[in-house]
C-alpha cells in the first residue's frame, strides 16, 4: 500500500519557526550568561553582579542542557523528526531545577522584583510543556515522524 504524504498546516510552520527562534534566543542567553565579559560584568549594578556569584556551576550544566535540547528540539520539528519531543522532555527536565533554583535559591526576587524575576521563570516552563504537548500532538497528527 502506498504510503499516504500527510501535509502539515501552515500553522505549524509557523509555530516551528517561532520556537527556534525561541530557542536560538535561549542559546544566545546561555552564552551570554556564560562568557560575560570582566568589563560588561563590573558594569551591572552591584545587585545583578552579586546574582552570578549565586549560581553554582550545576546550573550551568542545566542551563546548557535546556538551551541545546530546546534548539535540537525545534530544529527536529523543522525536520518533522519524531525524536523532537524526547528532546523537549530531556529540555524541560533541565527547565525545571533550573528555574525553581532561580526563583527560590536566589536572590533574584530582590533584585529584580517579583514581577520580572518570576515572569520569564513561568514563561519558559510555559513553553517547555507547550513544547512537549505541540510534539506529542504532531505525532499523533502524523505530521513528524
Amino acid at each position: 500500500m502506498e504510503d499516504l504524504k500527510i501535509k502539515n498546516p501552515i500553522w505549524f510552520w509557523a509555530v516551528a519557526i517561532f520556537f527556534v527562534l525561541w530557542n536560538v534566543m535561549g542559546v544566545m542567553s546561555f552564552f551570554a550568561y556564560t562568557f560575560i565579559s570582566e568589563e560588561a560584568l563590573a558594569a551591572l549594578p552591584e545587585n545583578e553582579r552579586a546574582l552570578y556569584g549565586d549560581y553554582p556551576i550545576w546550573t550551568t550544566v542545566i542551563f546548557a542542557i535546556a538551551v541545546f535540547f530546546g534548539l535540537f528540539g525545534s530544529i527536529g520539528l523543522l525536520l518533522k523528526k519524531k525524536w523532537a519531543k524526547l528532546a523537549f522532555i530531556i529540555s524541560f527536565c533541565a527547565i525545571v531545577p533550573q528555574m525553581i533554583h532561580n526563583v527560590f535559591f536566589t536572590k533574584s526576587m530582590e533584585v529584580y522584583g517579583p514581577g520580572q524575576a518570576a515572569t520569564m521563570p513561568v514563561m519558559i516552563v510555559t513553553f517547555g510543556l507547550l513544547l512537549i504537548w505541540f510534539s506529542d500532538y504532531s505525532i499523533k497528527k502524523g505530521w513528524i515522524k
